[in-house]
C-alpha cells in the first residue's frame, strides 16, 4: 500500500479512536479527516511533544488519551524513566510488535550482521524500549549473547570465552569496556564490529577512530527512539551516514527546530527529525518531534542503497547558546577528539548558569596533557565559533558509564 494511502488512513483512525488527536486536529482547523489532506500536506498539521503525551498519560490513565488501542488489545507495554521518576508507557500491538522486529531486522543486516555470527549486547530486556532490539538478531539467525546492562566482567568473560564477531553497546560503554580490557593486558579481542546506539558518538569521526584503533575492529552506528521505534537507522560498511530502515512505516520529515519550519530533505540539509507513524496502531504518534539534530543525504550510497541517511549532529534539547551560537557537547567532543593521542577523548562541559543561554567562556573539561588545553580551546573557536575555557585534567578523571555518558553537569551552576 503506498504511503499516502496508508497515511490517510493513520489519520481517520487517529479521528476515531483518539480523543487526544480528535481535540488536538480540531483546535488547529481540521475537524475531519479529509480536511487533513494527505502526506503532500503534512506539514500544515500541528507537532506532537514528548511532554503533551505525559500529560496525557496522567489525564487518561494507564495509556492516555493519544492511545488508539484499548490495553486489553495491546501485546506489549515499553516504557521510558520519564521525568520525575513517572514513565511513558509506550503500548504495542502484536502487529506493532512485528514491525519493531523487521525494522530492527532491517537496521542491524545494514551493519553487516548475518545469520550464524555471535553478538554480545549490553542492552536491558527489563522495561525500557532498547530491549525490544534483541529480537532483531533473532529475525537475522544470528547467535545472541545478552549479557545485560552494568556487568563489565560478565561481558569480559563472554567476550573472552565465546569469542563473538559483534558487540552491541553505547559508544561511551565501548570506550570504557575498551579502556578496562587495557588496563588488564587484553589487546585483541575475536569482535570484528562494534555497533553503538543510544546516544550521539559513534558518528563522530575522531570518536569513531578511537574506538577502532581500541578495538581493532570497525564502528557501526544505528539510532532509534523509543517513542517512534527501536531502531530506526542504521550505517552500512560505507560509513557514509545511517540508512533508514522503516520506509513504508514511518515517515521522516526535517524542521529547523527554532521555528519548526519544514526543510527540504536534500544532501548536506540539517535540522530536526520529526516522525509521523503510518502502520502502528496501539499508540500512533504524527508529527512526532525526536529532538534530535542531524544531518541528511538523498543521494546514492556508494553501497547502492537510495534510502534517506542521517548523521546525528546532537540533542537540541541538550543544546546551549553561547552568544547565538549554537553548541552541541557532542560537536564539542568531536573536535577535541583531534588531538587524539594526546587526549582520551572524554570531555564534560560545566555552565555556570542554569538554563540554555550562557554567557563565554564555556568551561570545557578534556581528558588528555595539560599542555594542550590553550589549543584546543583555538580550535574550538576556530571551528564551532564560541569562546570555552578548557581545563585539562588527567586520563580516567571524568565519569565513565556502562550506559550513557552525560557531557553536560550543571551541578557548578547558579
Amino acid at each position: 500500500m503506498a504511503s499516502d494511502e496508508l497515511y490517510r488512513r493513520q489519520v481517520a483512525r487517529l479521528f476515531e479512536r483518539s480523543p487526544f488527536y480528535r481535540k488536538k486536529l480540531a483546535a488547529a482547523g481540521f475537524v475531519s479527516p479529509q480536511e487533513a489532506g494527505g502526506l503532500a500536506d503534512i506539514a500544515e498539521l500541528p507537532f506532537t511533544e514528548k511532554d503533551e503525551l505525559r500529560a496525557s498519560q496522567a489525564g487518561h490513565p494507564p495509556l492516555g488519551a493519544h492511545a488508539a488501542a484499548e490495553i486489553s488489545q495491546v501485546a506489549r507495554i515499553y516504557s521510558t524513566s520519564g521525568t520525575s521518576g513517572t514513565p511513558l508507557y509506550i503500548p504495542l500491538s502484536r502487529n506493532d510488535v512485528e514491525q519493531w522486529r523487521e525494522i530492527g531486522r532491517q537496521t542491524y543486516s545494514c551493519n553487516g550482521l548475518k545469520a550464524g555470527e555471535r553478538v554480545v549486547t549490553t542492552y536491558g530486556a527489563g522495561p525500557f524500549v532498547a530491549g525490544a532490539s534483541l529480537a532483531a538478531f533473532e529475525a537475522i539467525g544470528c547467535v545472541h549473547i545478552p549479557v545485560g546492562v552494568g556487568n563489565t566482567e560478565r561481558l569480559l568473560t563472554a567476550l573472552e570465552k565465546l569469542q563473538p564477531e559483534a558487540l552491541a553497546c553505547t559508544p561511551s560503554y565501548a570506550l570504557h569496556v575498551a579502556e578496562t580490557a587495557a588496563a588488564r593486558g587484553i589487546k585483541r579481542t575475536s569482535v570484528e564490529r562494534i555497533i553503538v546506539g543510544g546516544e550521539p558518538g559513534g558518528g563522530e569521526e575522531g570518536f569513531r577512530r578511537k574506538l577502532e584503533e581500541a578495538w581493532q575492529a570497525k564502528v557501526y552506528e544505528i539510532m532509534g527512539i523509543g517513542d517512534i521505534a527501536a531502531s530506526l537507522w542504521g550505517e552500512c560498511a560505507e560509513q557514509a551516514g545511517m540508512h533508514f530502515s522503516a520506509d513504508g512505516l514511518i515517515h521522516v520529515e526535517l524542521i529547523e527546530p527554532e521555528s519548526g519550519k519544514a526543510l527540504e530533505m536534500k544532501d548536506g540539509a540539517t535540522g530536526e527529525l520529526v516522525y509521523t507513524h503510518l502502520a502502528r496502531e496501539a499508540a500512533p504518534l504524527l508529527r512526532f518531534r525526536s529532538r534530535d539534530h542531524a544531518q541528511v543525504w538523498t543521494s546514492k550510497c556508494r553501497c547502492g542503497k537510495t534510502s534517506l541517511r542521517v548523521r546525528c549532529i546532537g540533542r537540541t534539547d541538550d543544546m546551549l547558546i553561547v552568544r547565538g551560537v549554537n553548541v552541541f557537547p557532542s560537536a564539542v567532543r568531536e573536535v577535541v577528539a583531534r588531538f587524539q593521542p594526546k587526549v582520551t577523548g572524554a570531555i564534560l562541559i560545566r555552565p555556570r548558569r542554569k538554563g540554555v543561554k550562557q554567557e563565554p567562556p564555556l568551561p570545557v573539561l578534556v581528558e588528555g596533557a595539560a599542555e594542550l588545553g590553550e589549543a584546543i580551546a583555538k580550535e574550538i573557536r576556530s571551528v564551532l565559533l564560541f569562546t570555552p575555557e578548557v581545563r585539562m585534567v588527567a586520563p580516567q578523571t571524568l565519569p565513565r558509564s556502562d550506559y550513557k555518558v552525560k557531557l553536560l553537569d550543571y551541578s557548578e551552576a547558579t
